[in-house]
């Protein structure tokens, strides 16, 4: 944080019906290192720290004055949603203020509507009610949440019940190699019919071969993420030049 060293990619997410962009997530990563020889063990290692709100805070504002920079060379997709990661704990400490990302929206001409909340599962959420009050906040000024990693454990599933999000990202875990796995199928399937049912658009994350995508748009999943269709890039002009691997 001191030295300003993270890099902000961004990764398309497609709807799958049209293969038309509809958002991007944002992705913070840190330089390559002997201590932490991937992004996960980097921000693993955050998450033992007491340093965690303060690198929220950090990478909230990195994202977003990386996206407003991207938007004056491609003013065309300023109505496109950006997906935020954030952890749970961030939203319900009292140091956090909802105002002031208002305000960093405003500097950077961009809208709450356009913000989503992806809820990571590095640590879990365990006082839903305190937490679904915070979030009626958020969501009262046009926010919106993304649960990420679902399907991957009972919390994840509980969290859902509770927080009925706008979006589900679908663990790449339930992804890679769909189209051979039958359990797989059965688990995707049974969060589309929730989904449906709740009125919340259906994300596979972790997309990375073509078979697989081919199942996922004949089950009828919303939105799609990953290498196959797009690869994370600095600039998003480049997915409007076409360069998406």
């Amino acid at each position: 944080m001191q030295r300003n060293t993270l890099t902000t990619f961004f990764q398309p997410i497609l709807d799958l019906r049209t293969d038309e962009i509809v958002g991007y997530e944002a992705l913070n990563r840190p330089p390559f290192s002997k201590h932490f020889p991937s992004t996960e063990k980097f921000y693993d290692y955050i998450g033992t720290t007491n340093q965690v709100f303060l690198f929220e805070l950090f990478c909230r504002n990195a994202s977003l004055k990386k996206y407003a920079s991207n938007l004056k060379e491609v003013p065309c997709e300023k109505e496109k949603l950006l997906f935020i990661n954030i952890h749970p704990d961030v939203l319900i400490d009292s140091n956090y203020r909802p105002g002031e990302t208002i305000q960093l929206l405003q500097e950077f001409d961009l809208k709450p509507y356009q913000i989503v909340f992806e809820l990571t599962e590095r640590k879990a959420v365990t006082d839903f009610t305190m937490f679904e009050k915070v979030l009626n906040n958020y969501r009262s000024q046009g926010f919106r949440l993304a649960i990420d990693d679902a399907g991957s454990g009972y919390n994840s599933l509980k969290t859902l019940v509770h927080l009925q999000p706008e979006f589900i990202k679908l663990d790449r875990s339930l992804i890679h190699n769909i189209v051979q796995n039958e359990a797989q199928q059965k688990m995707v399937n049974l969060l589309l019919n929730f989904a449906k049912q709740s009125n919340t658009s259906v994300i596979a994350e972790g997309i990375e071969q073509k078979k697989d995508l081919s199942f996922l748009k004949k089950e009828g999943v919303d939105l799609g993420q990953g290498y196959a269709l797009g690869r994370p890039h600095q600039n998003i002009l480049a997915f409007k030049q076409g360069q998406l691997s």
